[in-house]
């Protein structure tokens, strides 16, 4: 009787490429030598998108503004294509023309709609586009666990997952407006897209999100993209990336167009002023070399140290995470690096690899049993490797504990203005034309979406109807002190940083934080009529 031999037919990526011998038995997380490869699925999409969703709307709903730049080059120009009104910055000036309408456009989406429905309620549009953001974020995030957990398994996954949801970092990045935060989206999903081999569509996303986000975030898309080239289809990748671009650029040349009112590039000029020496970013402040290393570490406490470990463990996991897994988190190293050389630092400068830093940890965290494995003894289960698995939840569950204690320490200390502001609302009885006058206080002005219509103007002292102040007690005696013309009609506690030591409000410790840090009041005074 004949044989009949079946011969497997050789699968194809996304890209339409054909898989070698390697990728075709990829590295799981239950793979040991002498068994054959796991056959684990991995997660499907439901459950992290759920989780993802979840955070991210109690993200949108309690995250304080963290920089006054997103007030007035994104929530002001917003504001303004909603309602016709809002403050204008100098980046936004047609002699300048430093910024993208496209990229304010695209929040539109969600503003737009929501101005029409919500009408006058202009918080509640706020609110709404703070939901697109924290959607957008779950979206690409879902994708990168989604990634890791067929690439490297569940518990990976999960780390990163755990992480994401509840490191201070990613809490308040993810619902930022702005082009830091969207480059974080777009590095995301195409560090994710990458891990599954859709090379063309990693390298579309990455361009998308340098010329609609943040340009420099290029640095940080590189080794995603070089990769791409050469390990997928080069023509259908680079293709994919030149159309990318093309339409991008081309579209964001016509809108701003129509606002600056002169064909110009904003990618151009924001290039141009910054890297050929007309811009002096020194101007706004300068930090040592180390500024970053504390940020991160504040912001994801032991997670950061596990993450910049990441190239310690490649020795042992080279044949799990080279090259594919090395090239996602690289970006960590690269972008910390260049942006340490900068004399001028922000916190937000770094959010692009926020997600990166979690995936990073993740792996190092999973990794704790191979310190202590003989790889000629594969099923070893001494004590020590038993104590390795047992640390991996304990230290996972400390870097979570510690984040809470950062991101609650954050939101109760300086959510003040946000709370404060929407008190106007309640004092319409004032009349239409009323003053607002918010003096030293401007760079904590939430936005013109906190501000009725029966707000005519706002100014800095004289002629007041409602005076913003922020009074922390000093020897001196503030602007609403005079009893006689101001009463309080909104106070709420705000963080003294200046008196309070920094260990005890950089993390929320239960008892010690009340106890030991000091608050001012933030108030919202109102004119006594005479």
């Amino acid at each position: 009787m004949a044989t009949t031999a079946r011969r497997r037919r050789t699968a194809t990526t996304d890209d339409g490429l054909q898989e070698s011998s390697s990728s075709q038995s990829e590295y799981s997380k239950l793979d040991k030598p002498g068994q054959p490869p796991s056959t684990e699925s991995g997660f499907g999409w439901k459950l992290p998108l759920i989780t993802l969703l979840a955070f991210r709307y109690m993200s949108a709903t309690s995250n304080i503004i963290h920089d006054c730049d997103e007030v007035f080059n994104y929530w002001e120009p917003l504001h303004y294509i909603l309602y016709k009104s809002g403050f204008q910055t100098w980046e936004y000036s047609a002699n300048f023309a430093l910024r993208s309408y496209l990229y304010i456009l695209l929040h539109a989406l969600a503003g737009g709609p929501a101005s029409w429905l919500f009408g006058e309620e202009k918080v509640r549009v706020f609110y709404a586009v703070r939901l697109l953001l924290g959607s957008m974020s779950a979206i690409s995030e879902t994708v990168l666990v989604v990634a890791l957990s067929k690439k490297y398994g569940r518990r990976m996954a999960s780390y990163t997952l755990a992480m994401l949801c509840l490191t201070s970092g990613c809490w308040f990045a993810s619902t930022s407006f702005l082009p830091s935060s969207f480059s974080m989206y777009t590095i995301t999903l195409a560090s994710a897209l990458f891990l599954l081999e859709r090379h063309a569509l990693a390298v579309s996303v990455a361009a998308a999100g340098v010329l609609l986000g943040w340009p420099f975030s290029i640095l940080a898309v590189l080794p995603v993209t070089v990769y791409s080239l050469l390990a997928g289809k080069l023509k259908q990748v680079f293709l994919s990336g030149v159309v990318t671009t093309v339409g991008v650029m081309g579209f964001s040349v016509i809108i701003d167009y129509f606002y600056y009112k002169r064909w110009t590039s904003s990618v151009f000029n924001l290039l141009i002023y910054n890297v050929l020496g007309g811009g002096q970013s020194h101007l706004y402040g300068t930090e040592g070399s180390l500024f970053y290393l504390r940020n991160g570490f504040n912001n994801f406490n032991f997670c950061f140290i596990f993450a910049l470990l990441f190239v310690l463990i490649l020795p042992i996991k080279k044949e799990q995470y080279a090259p594919r897994l090395l090239i996602v988190v690289s970006p960590v190293y690269i972008w910390l690096a260049f942006m340490s050389l900068q004399p001028h630092k922000e916190e937000r400068f770094l959010y692009p690899i926020y997600p990166l830093i979690c995936v990073s940890a993740a792996a190092v965290i999973d990794s704790f049993p191979d310190f202590f494995r003989d790889k000629y003894m594969p099923n070893d289960d001494s004590v020590s490797i038993l104590m390795a698995k047992i640390l991996r939840p304990v230290v996972l569950g400390l870097i979570l504990c510690a984040s809470h204690g950062r991101t609650f320490s954050l939101i109760n200390g300086y959510s003040a203005p946000l709370t404060i502001y929407k008190h106007l609302g309640y004092h319409d009885d004032a009349g239409a034309g009323s003053v607002l006058c918010v003096g030293s206080e401007w760079h904590r002005f939430p936005s013109s979406f906190f501000i009725p219509s029966y707000i005519g103007e706002l100014r800095n002292i004289e002629a007041c109807t409602f005076l913003i102040e922020l009074d922390l007690r000093r020897a001196y005696p503030t602007r609403g002190s005079d009893l006689s013309t101001w009463e309080t009609v909104a106070a709420l506690p705000y963080l003294d940083r200046e008196l309070s030591p920094a260990k005890y409000r950089a993390f929320f410790i239960p008892y010690l934080w009340q106890q030991n840090n000091v608050f001012g009041l933030y108030k919202l005074l109102k004119r006594i009529p005479t």
